[in-house]
C-alpha cells in the first residue's frame, strides 16, 4: 500500500487537479494507494474544494483548527499513516506539496524503485531555480554543514520523497516529542537526518523542467529559510558535542 501525505494550507486552487492527476496515474498503474490530506486551517475553501474528492479516490482528509505550520502538519500525517498500515516494511508513505511544486508524474518512478528495495526515494530538483533560490540553497549548506551526515543525498531540502515505513517507524520510535521542530526546507532536511541511520538502500530520480511547475514565491522567504536551516545544524553540532563529552566520561 502506497500512502501520499499532503500538507495544505490555502491551496483551493491545486488541490483538486493534484488529486486527480494523482487518481489518473495510481488508477492507471493499477497501485493500491491512499491519500491523506492535512489541512492547515485553511480560510480560501480550501475545505470546501476537498469535499467531493473522498467519492472518487480514497482519501483521508485531516484538518488543524489553528495554523500549526508545515512541519507539525507533515508529522500528523506520518504518524496517521503509521496508525493505519499493519505492514511498515511493505508499506510506503510519500510526502509532497500541495501546489504541484513536486510533479506527481514521478510517483511511478518512484514506486518502482521502492519495489526494487529502495528504502528511501528522493526526487531532487535539477532544473534551473530562480535565483533567490539558488542563493538560499547555498547559504544554507553553510549554515547546515551537518546535512553533509547523508552525503549520498546532493539535495537535503527535497519535500518529494518516498520513505518505507520502516524508517519513518524508526525516527518517531527514537524521539520522544515532536518528530519535526524546524519549518519550511528545514524540516525536509531534518527528516532526513533522523530516518537515515534506517535506511538500508537509498535513491534519488532527478527531474527537470516540468509545464505544471509554480513557485509560490509570496510564501518563499530567504532569511527565514536560513534561520531555520542554522537552526538544524546548529541543534545537530550540540549533540554530536554533547555524545562526544559523554563518550569521554
Amino acid at each position: 500500500m502506497i500512502h501520499i501525505g499532503i500538507p495544505v494550507h490555502n491551496e483551493r486552487e491545486t488541490i483538486g487537479p493534484l488529486l486527480w492527476r494523482i487518481r489518473e496515474l495510481l488508477y492507471g498503474e493499477r497501485r493500491r494507494f491512499h491519500v491523506l490530506v492535512c489541512d492547515d486551517a485553511s480560510d480560501d475553501g480550501t475545505a470546501e474544494a476537498l469535499e467531493r474528492y473522498p467519492r472518487v479516490l480514497p482519501l483521508t482528509v485531516l484538518r488543524n483548527e489553528e495554523r500549526r505550520g508545515y512541519a507539525a502538519s507533515l508529522d500528523r500525517l506520518i504518524r496517521a499513516t503509521l496508525r493505519r498500515s499493519g505492514y511498515p516494511r511493505r508499506d510506503a508513505f510519500v510526502s509532497m506539496q500541495g501546489d504541484f511544486s513536486d510533479p506527481p508524474e514521478r510517483l511511478p518512478e518512484m514506486l518502482r524503485h521502492f519495489e526494487g528495495g529502495a528504502d528511501l526515494v528522493t526526487v531532487a530538483r535539477a532544473e534551473p531555480e530562480p535565483l533567490p533560490r539558488r542563493l538560499t540553497r547555498a547559504a544554507g549548506r553553510l549554515c547546515a554543514r551537518h546535512l553533509l551526515a547523508a552525503p549520498a543525498v546532493t539535495d537535503p531540502y527535497a519535500s518529494l520523497r518516498l520513505y518505507r515505513l520502516f524508517a519513518l517507524e524508526g525516527a518517531v520510535a527514537a524521539g520522544d516529542g515532536p518528530l519535526l521542530q524546524y519549518e519550511g526546507w528545514a524540516a525536509d532536511a531534518a527528516l532526513l537526518l533522523q530516518v537515515w541511520p534506517f535506511v538500508r538502500r537509498f535513491e534519488e530520480i532527478p527531474h527537470g523542467p516540468h509545464p505544471l511547475r509554480r513557485y509560490r514565491e509570496a510564501r518563499f522567504r530567504a532569511g527565514e529559510q536560513l534561520r531555520q536551516l542554522f537552526a538544524v545544524g546548529r541543534d545537530r553540532a550540540l549533540r554530536e558535542i554533547g555524545r562526544q563529552v559523554m563518550d569521554v566520561a
